[in-house]
């Protein structure tokens, strides 16, 4: 009975995290639609990103510090329906804020972004407080059922905008609010484990000194993985059609599609045969490095979306990753250093496209941009949207650097020989 209502609870989790994709890969679908119909600027579209994240990140220190002070098995169970709600209101804002939809826009998405804030900060560690034989690949098919979710979305709005139109993209967005709905069910007749809420500013003494640098570089880790996922997740769309000047529904399904599936794919891989996680980090920096930088100097249509796509290639375990290397080298961590790693992925997730966001906006006003776009036949606005990928090249490549600072470390300090080569 027991086995069986956990069970339950582990698919309470899945059911979460997939309909949970809706918030984050729902909205800049909806980007350039926003910008053509209401007239909001890509430096909004790109607040709208950093408001969403900055609530999750809000939601995650607030979980750091007084993780004790909440019911928690309470929390997961209500989180799914602040997702609804904070969907409904987002799609109600051209009818409730008539004259200042990003207004709506804005409360909406601060509603939801608390629901996913705590999707971060809890189905992580109820996951891994379930009794598994293999802790890391229920951990990895958890964010890759979030990959799946986004493919889901990105699918069912291709063909929702073919039958129905962009016009109508508030009654696609209603639909995804009703689905969290069915976690929210699962999770009212789920068990749930026992969690540690230990307080990650308890540690004392040189030994908990050193954790705690432990925990902030795998903190800045998960932070720079998140930068180099976020960016391409969130301007994916936008830049299929206004870089590379490819048909909406194509793009998002050559682009945004392939994208979620390779992030999937690769996060079921590592579930099923993935074990030296610091070389699988390794390599998922270099690899969204080059994909940045191909993707914002290559000329040719079709390998600067394969670079795009393959982002999600690269890019898929750095998050999930960072938390596996935390667990394998900070064993025993409570609620509170999970909240403090979700702080740090979310300020990654709101800085990074934010970033993107005035680098396509400034670029294009530049006079700069006109020259080249006189030489090289761009428009101002794809110049603006190269510029942007090149910066953003710059995540994963700090990656690199704080990767190799933190594998020194756990050498030198922990019990063993550190993370594998």
């Amino acid at each position: 009975m027991l086995k069986q209502g956990f069970s339950r609870t582990k698919a309470a989790c899945y059911a979460a995290y997939f309909t949970m994709s809706s918030v984050f890969s729902l909205p800049p679908l909806l980007f350039v639609t926003f910008h053509n119909t209401y007239g909001i600027s890509y430096t909004l579209l790109g607040t709208l990103v950093l408001i969403n994240f900055c609530t999750q990140m809000a939601v995650d220190l607030i979980f750091t510090f007084f993780t004790k002070y909440f019911n928690v098995h309470k929390v997961v169970k209500v989180m799914p329906v602040i997702t609804t709600l904070g969907l409904s209101l987002y799609a109600l804002a051209p009818v409730l804020f008539p004259n200042q939809v990003f207004v709506g826009l804005v409360i909406g998405t601060v509603l939801f972004s608390v629901s996913a804030g705590l999707s971060e900060v809890l189905l992580s560690p109820v996951i891994a407080a379930i009794p598994s034989k293999n802790p890391q690949r229920d951990m990895s098919m958890l964010h890759s059922l979030y990959a799946f979710g986004v493919l889901f979305v990105v699918l069912t709005s291709t063909l929702f905008f073919i039958l129905f139109g962009r016009s109508n993209w508030m009654y696609l967005t209603l639909f995804f609010a009703a689905l969290p709905l069915l976690a929210a069910a699962l999770f009212a007749l789920s068990p749930m484990p026992p969690l540690s809420l230990t307080d990650s500013g308890e540690a004392k003494g040189s030994g908990g000194r050193r954790r705690i640098l432990g925990l902030f570089l795998c903190t800045t880790c998960i932070f720079f993985g998140s930068c180099a996922e976020n960016v391409m997740s969130n301007w994916i769309s936008g830049y299929m059609e206004n870089a590379l000047r490819i048909d909406k529904s194509v793009g998002d399904v050559l682009g945004v599609a392939m994208f979620a599936v390779l992030l999937g794919l690769s996060r079921i891989l590592y579930a099923k045969y993935g074990k030296r996680i610091w070389r699988t980090l390794m390599t998922g920096m270099v690899g969204a490095a080059a994909c940045y930088l191909i993707a914002g100097l290559c000329t040719h249509t079709v390998v600067a979306l394969i670079a795009c796509a393959m982002t999600g290639l690269f890019a898929a375990m750095l998050w999930p990753g960072s938390l596996i290397l935390m667990e394998e080298n900070l064993p025993g961590v409570g609620v509170a250093a999970y909240a403090l790693m979700a702080a740090g992925g979310d300020l990654g997730a709101s800085v990074a496209p934010q970033l993107m966001g005035i680098v396509v906006d400034r670029v294009a006003v530049n006079s700069l941009a006109a020259q080249l776009s006189a030489q090289t036949g761009l428009s101002p606005e794809q110049i603006g949207m190269k510029a942007g990928m090149l910066v953003s090249a710059c995540f994963p490549i700090l990656g690199i650097v704080v990767l190799m600072i933190l594998r020194r470390f756990l050498k030198r300090n922990g019990d063993e020989a550190g993370p594998e080569a």
